[in-house]
């Protein structure tokens, strides 16, 4: 979820009662009400919108890591195979296989596990704006009933007041639990080495995947 909409949800399920009581004292309380009542609801729409799409990475992410699972035995028969055959170059071909399914394994079971993170993130955040618009929605029932019952001007300039006063005291209340919404990790920057400092490193890296095979080979002969 992007951090804009990480803040809108903050601002609305912890600070969204004191946005409104400073709006309302040059506006009409049950304007400001509606209009909070509806970006509660714009903002459950853009949450549920992004939960969708970590879902569908989520069952992406799941599907890759069993495939290459799946590959990464079938890779194991068809290497004992071609051994039993007398085919080395052909298991040094699976195993070199091998290898790259294992280095990719772990970026996909990190990714699943972002996704999860994710998915719980956002359902707590759908959970916490239901229950504000649920709040927002009885603060505007009772304000009405309030004034239904108000029969001068003055007498409803005082109730107007009582029920800013207990809205914002409910905010208080309800607003500590949010208060980690927005802790985000930073990256930092690697240098890039130079040409013949990265070629040097691409061949070691070779060297390290070429001793890689031939220990796994060599290993797997050895078995009775």
């Amino acid at each position: 979820m992007s951090e804009s909409l990480a803040r809108r949800v903050a601002r609305l399920v912890s600070g969204g009662f004191h946005a409104m009581l400073d709006k309302a004292e040059d506006c009409m309380p049950e304007a400001v009400m509606q209009e909070n009542i509806r970006e509660l609801e714009r903002t459950i729409d853009e949450v549920r919108t992004e939960l969708g799409k970590v879902l569908a990475q989520k069952h992406l992410a799941t599907k890759k890591l069993a495939d290459e699972n799946n590959r990464h035995e079938q890779l194991a028969d068809q290497i004992a195979t071609a051994l039993d055959a007398g085919r080395e170059d052909l298991a040094k071909a699976g195993i070199a296989e091998q290898l790259d399914i294992e280095a990719r394994l772990p970026v996909l079971e990190q990714s699943l596990a972002d996704c999860s993170s994710q998915e719980r993130e956002l359902d707590a955040f759908v959970a916490a704006l239901l229950a504000k618009k649920r709040e927002m929605q009885a603060a505007l029932d009772d304000w009405k009933r309030a004034q239904a019952s108000i029969g001068g001007a003055t007498s409803g300039s005082g109730a107007d007041s009582n029920k800013m006063a207990q809205l914002e005291r409910a905010a208080e209340q309800n607003g500590v639990q949010f208060n980690r919404v927005l802790q985000r990790q930073g990256g930092i920057g690697i240098a890039s080495p130079d040409a013949a400092q990265a070629a040097a490193l691409q061949e070691l890296s070779d060297l390290g995947r070429e001793a890689q095979i031939a220990a796994r080979l060599a290993a797997l002969k050895a078995k009775p």
